[in-house]
Order: C-alpha cells, then sequence, then structure tokens
C-alpha cells in the first residue's frame, strides 16, 4: 500500500505529514518554506510512493472559507494538478488544528514563537490523523 502526505498550506511556511505503508498512523515529516514546496515534492516523490494528499480546509467558525490563503491554496493545487494529473487530492477541514498544536507545544514545553515549523508539523500531522480516523470510520 502507498502513503498518504499530509500538507498545512500556510503563506510562509507548510507543515507536511506523511502516513505509515498501511495507512493507520500520521508522523510528522517537515515544515518547508512555502515557495519550495513544489520541488520539494518533486524530489520527495522520488523516494515515496504517495496515493493521496490531504491538504487543510481552512474554514472559519461560521462555515466561510478564509479566502486570502484559500486563493493561494488554489493556486497551489492548479499547479499540482499541471505536473501531477493523476495525484489524488482531498481536502479536510482545519478548524481547531492550529489551537490543538499550540495546546500540543504548550503541553511539551515548547514556545509557539520559536517554534513555528514545528507548530506547522503537528498541524499537518493532525490534518492526516483526522483524515485517516474519517476515512476509518467511512470504511466501516
Amino acid at each position: 500500500m502507498r502513503k498518504i502526505l499530509g500538507i498545512d498550506y500556510g503563506k510562509i511556511i507548510t507543515g507536511l505529514s506523511i502516513t505509515d505503508e498501511k495507512q493507520i498512523f500520521a508522523f510528522g515529516l517537515k515544515a518547508i518554506p512555502t515557495k519550495k514546496l513544489m520541488n520539494f515534492l518533486e524530489s520527495f516523490f522520488y523516494q515515496e510512493q504517495i496515493d493521496i494528499i490531504v491538504i487543510g480546509l481552512p474554514i472559519k467558525l461560521n462555515n466561510q472559507k478564509i479566502s486570502f490563503i484559500e486563493t493561494d491554496i488554489q493556486k497551489f493545487i492548479n499547479e499540482f494538478h499541471i505536473k501531477y494529473p493523476k495525484m489524488i487530492i482531498e481536502r479536510l477541514d482545519e478548524r481547531f488544528t492550529s489551537k490543538i498544536a499550540s495546546h500540543t507545544m504548550k503541553e511539551l514545553g515548547l514556545k509557539k514563537k520559536r517554534n513555528k515549523k514545528i507548530l506547522n508539523k503537528i498541524s499537518a500531522t493532525i490534518i492526516l490523523q483526522s483524515y485517516l480516523k474519517r476515512k476509518e470510520n467511512i470504511d466501516l
């Protein structure tokens, strides 16, 4: 079975996570500058076989999309589909992932301001683990 890649797309930093081969667990992969994301993915796809990419969907509490970052995400998805037309992209509501990631960092004694990359990586892991949980519930 191939792996699934999780993306917490950010204007400056993008967090990445990946599943195990059985697609049961999500693990933080890394956080990279968003402007280097496509180059990273190109080399990464040579090393890993990826089945699906799950990208967080930024939605406000009132169910409206956060347009400023969603516009950037849509540009990325369009560029990605041109380069990788057969790759499946799923979207997942990412409400509260940053709050949960911040709380996790606080529990670990890490400071949010100094560890923005860790925050993005944790957020990507939460997005991907939530996707796996939802997929598991659908399969039942």
